[in-house]
């Protein structure tokens, strides 16, 4: 044992200890460090399969996979149907049906395996942040731990734009990382450039956020390199790839579905559905606790600057600083409620981001290339997936942004004395990551994050169907909707067209049919007809039986004006048959061997495509 390794051990510093046993070779630690990174990857992937073998949200589930389905067989979102979200989790997830057929379990191992590698990558990110710190990687290590419970899709476990968005994030941070390290690289350059348009296109505000605080910002050093005579050529390949694969997607869209109606679907639509009030984009800041957390945390760092060396004093300023994290611990044991609990958790965010930004401006000398601008696209991302839901509809996917975001402060944190920080750091990592364990553990266990879905009454269930093997969640909403799936397919002629109200299952992917109505889950975000428009769209699409799921797994009714549209559907459509949870209407006027011709499905879709062109 080295000398300095038994020293550590002497003095009780298990920490010391630990970073001194990888004092090893460097090529052994290296292998040691992708052994321990891929382990806490399977272990994210685990915690996905884990978590699809309890639990499904129909409503969401649905969206993604009735949609891709339908894109599968060929049409043409934006064109063809309404979709107001961007495109590119809908193409992967319909060319992986398209791919390997319709079945659930192949997108559960695709949530897996991207979960995995939004594990990898954040280590990477993180290694590459802490670069100056001493045993940088091994910090790392224990900075990625929590996203073994709070990976990208731990929280939602099924195919999801918010999930695809981080993790295409997180791969453009890596490269924009390389590329500060190498700006001559002109293949990098072009590579990152290009690599930055993604998000933009897997969802709209956040990707949109990021893309434009990077341009923003890397402009800002340009015009500096520029003002100080320094060398800009490095920035000609970056800028090239950017405008050219923007430029491309551009025009990709406009000669498939039309840039018209592309803008008015994922721009103006989503916008006026989704958008809320700058009242609400700016509460997640009023929190009452948090003028107090970020007081401690000022106070604590305060401290550790003036401290000297001296041990108690590093070890009450690590404990006020980690404070409002350790909170999110006590309070489980403080209070029984699962939404109280979550509360504090999830109110860690306005204050680290406060204090990511206090860090950045007090270490902005001390930060050369990437690292100046890296922290302020992260904290600018954030606030772009707040657009959306803010606190509570967008977390669930940023865990890792969260961890790079604990990084800068751990990097500023170091700079305030390195002379004293090695303990003082480990002790305020663990701390924290402790802390995220235990009560992101709760927090997941507790699916609070879903509970717009009921995902707690009755017993566990998995489906019997082929396409489905896999799917599984507590209720009768299973069987039930394998009841439907037999009847339709003995009583309902495949090339009938069929309505179904509002849409919450995975009918279309079960059995194979083809929609012929433009809206497939019916809520304020997403349906733009009114109940009239829907009663002329289902005549002139010929549509034949009118399905209705009487008892939601959603906890509340999401389509709007529904006894009105009833009212109005019932004028032309009869009753034929109640399952145990839906309700089989027929159109009174059709005859029992009726069918659509290929020719007047052509022609529907033609009329839709005006209709929504107009």
């Amino acid at each position: 044992m080295k000398l300095s390794s038994l020293a550590a051990w002497q003095r009780s510093e298990p920490f010391l200890y630990f970073l001194t046993l990888m004092g090893a070779p460097d090529q052994f630690r290296k292998w040691l460090d992708w052994l321990v990174a891929l382990s806490l990857a399977v272990a994210s992937a685990g915690v996905v399969i884990w978590q699809n073998a309890r639990l499904a949200v129909l409503w969401d589930l649905s969206y993604i996979l009735e949609n891709s389905y339908r894109i599968s067989l060929g049409d043409v979102p934006y064109r063809d149907f309404p979709f107001p979200y961007a495109p590119l989790t809908f193409l992967t997830q319909a060319a992986l049906i398209k791919l390997s057929g319709r079945q659930f379990f192949h997108h559960v191992i695709y949530c897996a395996v991207v979960a995995a590698l939004g594990t990898l990558l954040t280590w990477r990110v993180l290694s590459n942040m802490l670069s100056e710190i001493p045993h940088a990687r091994a910090l790392a290590l224990v900075l990625t731990l929590p996203l073994t419970i709070l990976g990208v899709y731990a929280v939602f476990p099924h195919p999801f734009y918010d999930p695809d968005c981080t993790v295409a994030i997180l791969a453009c941070l890596l490269l924009l990382q390389h590329w500060g390290l190498t700006p001559t690289s002109k293949m990098l350059g072009l590579v990152t450039g290009a690599a930055l348009v993604i998000p933009m296109f897997v969802k709209q505000n956040t990707g949109l956020a990021f893309l434009s605080s990077v341009v923003s910002l890397l402009v800002l050093r340009l015009v500096t390199d520029i003002w100080r005579r320094r060398p800009v050529r490095k920035y000609v390949p970056f800028f090239v790839g950017l405008t050219v694969t923007l430029a491309l997607a551009v025009l990709l869209i406009h000669r498939t579905a039309g840039l018209e109606n592309y803008v008015r679907w994922t721009v103006k639509f989503a916008a006026e559905r989704r958008t809320p009030a700058f009242g609400d984009m700016i509460g997640v800041y009023r929190d009452p606790l948090l003028k107090w957390w970020l007081a401690l945390f000022l106070i604590g760092a305060f401290l550790l600057w003036r401290s000297r060396g001296r041990r108690m004093l590093i070890e009450l300023s690590v404990i006020l600083m980690s404070a409002p994290f350790v909170w999110s611990v006590v309070y489980l044991f403080l209070d029984t409620d699962s939404s109280e609990r979550a509360e504090r958790l999830i109110g860690l965010w306005p204050f680290l981001l406060i204090i990511c930004l206090f860090s950045v401006l007090f270490t902005i000398r001390r930060r050369t290339g990437v690292d100046v601008v890296l922290p302020l696209i992260v904290i600018a991302t954030v606030h772009g997936a707040f657009l959306s839901q803010q606190l509570w509809g967008s977390t669930y996917a940023l865990w890792p942004l969260f961890m790079i975001l604990v990084a800068t402060v751990v990097s500023a944190i170091f700079s305030l004395s390195p002379d004293v920080s090695k303990l003082s750091l480990w002790l305020f990592a663990c701390l924290l990551v402790i802390s995220l364990l235990i009560s992101g553990g709760s927090y997941l266990r507790s699916h609070e994050r879903l509970d717009y879905a009921n995902l707690s009454d009755g017993d566990l269930t998995h489906s019997q169907l082929p396409e489905l093997k896999g799917l599984s969640m507590r209720g009768s909403w299973i069987p039930d909707f394998e009841e439907l799936v037999h009847y339709a397919d003995k009583e309902i002629p495949r090339d009938d067209g069929i309505l179904l109200l509002p849409g919450e299952d995975l009918f279309y992917y079960a059995t194979g049919r083809r929609p012929r109505f433009p809206v497939l889950l019916f809520d304020h975000t997403v349906n733009p007809f009114t109940p009239q428009q829907i009663v002329e769209l289902a005549l002139e699409r010929n549509i034949q039986w009118l399905i209705v799921k009487n008892e939601l797994q959603m906890e509340e009714e999401p389509l709007e004006h529904k006894d009105e549209l009833m009212r109005l559907l019932l004028q032309d459509f009869e009753s034929v048959e109640s399952l145990d949870n839906y309700e089989i209407y027929k159109r009174k006027s059709a005859s029992e061997d009726n069918t659509d011709s290929e020719d007047d499905e052509v022609d529907s879709k033609d009329n839709s495509a005006k209709e929504f062109r107009n």
